[in-house]
């Protein structure tokens, strides 16, 4: 179920049987010659409303303008400041909050997002906040594992790409070669996105890829991605909103 394609009366419904959404957050960035600018926000959001449609959630409009900096050196990518970021998801779980919601289970496509998204969550008290990126979840994990390995990389990953590929469109291009592989100590050093200033990130990356061979997307792929990502995000989004229902 969509917010955006609900009525007011259809949520006055929803809230009498449950009061638990999904709010699914990605970002508008590069994502190397492969992907394509929306590729966070469309896997989050692809995600998202499956699980909406497999646990019967309501899933709320997605998040596309966040934090990106150290892609604003490639055209196309809109980023925005962690504190108007901030600010915004303060103020549409203060809107939850208001019409009676209790818990939110946000479903995240951007690493960057994630340190100021648990510094709202633990801001506030009027709701059960909930923070899972989809490439989290075990069984994703290993399919990941499996289909490209050390070639998953950090940036215009395989997986993600190949969710967009079975989305929305692929992007036909010539064979790419591999990205120079990161060290450990680069992938530790840099987790959750912590990449330097624009200009000095291109020079490093100059074609987006942060060590992630996207040429080995394929569609298929992302289509059973997609598909457990979305049962364990229902299956997850369900059980957290059972314990919740249930407390005093």
């Amino acid at each position: 179920m969509r917010l955006d394609l609900s009525t007011w009366k259809e949520i006055d419904e929803y809230l009498l049987k449950s009061q638990a959404v999904i709010l699914p957050v990605g970002s508008t960035e590069q994502h190397g010659p492969l992907g394509i600018i929306g590729t966070d926000t469309l896997c989050a959001e692809a995600v998202a409303r499956r699980a909406g449609e497999l646990g019967g959630a309501l899933v709320l409009p997605a998040l596309a303008y966040t934090p990106a900096p150290f892609n604003m050196g490639f055209a196309g990518t809109i980023s925005v400041s962690e504190t108007v970021f901030s600010a915004l998801v303060t103020e549409i779980l203060a809107a939850l909050a208001h019409h009676g919601f209790r818990q939110v289970y946000v479903l995240n496509g951007h690493g960057a997002n994630l340190e100021p998204l648990r510094r709202v969550a633990s801001a506030q008290n009027a709701l059960d906040i909930h923070i899972r990126s989809w490439w989290e979840f075990p069984a994703v994990r290993v399919l990941r594992d499996e289909l490209y390995g050390s070639w998953e990389g950090m940036h215009a990953t395989p997986s993600e790409v190949a969710i967009t590929q079975h989305t929305h469109r692929i992007v036909d291009h010539a064979p790419i070669p591999a990205p120079e592989p990161l060290t450990p100590e680069f992938i530790a050093s840099h987790a959750g996105d912590r990449h330097g200033p624009p200009d000095e990130h291109r020079r490093q990356f100059p074609d987006g890829r942060v060590g992630s061979h996207s040429g080995l997307a394929r569609p298929e792929h992302g289509e059973t991605l997609l598909k457990l990502a979305s049962e364990a995000c229902a299956a997850e989004f369900n059980t957290l909103w059972a314990r919740v229902e249930t407390s005093p």
